[in-house]
């Protein structure tokens, strides 16, 4: 028997569907781009007034972090970016500005819910390329998703993981959105 410590459910036989790894990459370049935008408009608003316009400012340069390295695999691998990245631009920016100027509570509450769904998110393509398919692929999505579920564990201590419930669930319906169109145009 071989050594192998994957799992049978994990392996990939010949004729098994291969992960689309540029929907991928266009996907989570387009999510980090968001990303950067919300924190853009919540430090926008909040400058450096609020107790936690300094935890802001740190997600804000991981998430650019990870714009970056995404930004440079579809350069590296001919990715083309979603046509929606302009509406990411506005919509991003304006979901930040807009929870901050409900307050910190409002602004890490945002965070909560942006994150829950990346954490869902990265968490399907780490299963999806569990089977050694893409390893550079896989090692980014695994370092980024600890960062994200950082964000969202920080937020929640900061606003309650369940503050404004109403916002976070259209928060969420809106990220699990943008991923479907994201992935495909």
């Amino acid at each position: 028997m071989a050594t192998d410590t994957m799992t049978d459910s994990k392996r990939r036989l010949p004729g098994d569907a291969r992960p689309d790894t540029a929907a991928m990459v266009r996907v989570n370049q387009a999510g980090e781009y968001g990303a950067a935008r919300i924190y853009a408009g919540q430090l926008a608003v909040m400058g450096g007034r609020s107790r936690v316009s300094g935890e802001i400012a740190h997600m804000a340069a991981q998430e650019e972090r990870h714009l970056k390295a995404f930004d440079a695999l579809m350069i590296e691998r001919g990715v083309r970016p979603t046509v929606f990245a302009p509406v990411w631009h506005i919509a991003g920016y304006a979901l930040g500005a807009a929870t901050a100027l409900l307050g910190p509570k409002a602004a890490m509450a945002a965070t909560v819910a942006v994150e829950t769904v990346i954490d869902a998110h990265y968490g399907e393509q780490a299963d999806a390329l569990a089977g050694g398919a893409d390893p550079k692929l896989a090692a980014l999505v695994d370092d980024f998703r600890a960062e994200e579920v950082e964000h969202r564990d920080t937020a929640a201590g900061h606003s309650g993981p369940d503050a404004f419930p109403i916002m976070q669930s259209a928060i969420r319906a809106g990220c699990r959105l943008a991923i479907a169109v994201a992935k495909r145009v």
